[in-house]
């Protein structure tokens, strides 16, 4: 029963990544930094309000009638 149930040195790439799979994990990667670097640009470019409005911090006197 003991035979039948895998190890890690069965597994084919257990150490290292090699060939198309290697490949594979650094295009994600770099798919993953440039949708990132794209994210930062477009908050860094409309992060800006042209037309924002000044609010006071303190609160006012209330009037009671």
């Amino acid at each position: 029963m003991k035979d039948n149930e895998p190890t890690l040195s069965n597994i084919e790439d257990y150490d290292t990544l090699k060939g198309s799979k290697r490949k594979v994990v650094w295009t994600v990667i770099l798919i993953g930094l440039l949708i990132g670097a794209i994210l930062v640009g477009a908050k860094i470019y409309y992060s800006e309000a042209d037309d924002s409005m000044s609010v006071q911090e303190t609160i006012g006197k209330v009037t009671v009638q």
